[in-house]
């Protein structure tokens, strides 16, 4: 059941990896602006001088392939989008993180006021955090090391292989 007359809001996050720390933003639609805010957070958060590079993986959620977020990457070329395989929940590290949000505090929830619930998950992600990161099984499964390899014989660029095993 949601609070009110079928009323939603969406969660973005970004799992800084290094300090388990989720940085988020809620908005009342699903589209490229929930995105775009949330970059612009980390754009904000990680000032250029300091930080030269910065690699934000996501999934292969439409939003994150649109046209204005081609147009924000272009004017901020120090942001690298690296996209999870499709259909690969447990591959992303952020997904333990919103489950938990799920089942503490969105599944079977008692509020009638949606801004009540949202603060209920703000709160969550304030007090139960760092959610600290280490690589799900899924890294380490035959099929995941025998596409590392084929990669490897296919002539990938070293490179882009680190930066899929970063």
């Amino acid at each position: 059941m949601t609070p009110g007359t079928n009323e939603k809001r969406y969660l973005a996050g970004a799992l800084n990896l290094a300090t388990g720390i989720m940085e988020h933003g809620v908005w009342y639609r699903k589209t490229t602006g929930l995105f775009l805010d949330l970059l612009d957070t980390r754009d904000r958060a990680y000032p250029a001088p300091a930080f030269t590079h910065l690699s934000v993986v996501a999934d292969n959620a439409k939003i994150h392939h649109a046209g204005e977020v081609e147009k924000w990457l272009a004017a901020h070329p120090r942001f690298e989008l690296l996209f999870l395989p499709t259909y690969c929940p447990r591959a992303n590290p952020i997904e333990r993180t919103f489950g938990d949000v799920h089942d503490k505090c969105t599944r079977n929830h008692t509020r009638k006021r949606m801004w009540h619930l949202v603060q209920d998950v703000e709160q969550h992600l304030q007090v139960n955090g760092p959610w600290p990161y280490t690589p799900s099984d899924i890294y380490y499964t035959p099929e995941v090391t025998a596409a590392v390899q084929a990669l490897i014989a296919a002539g990938t660029a070293q490179e882009e292989i680190s930066q899929l095993a970063a």
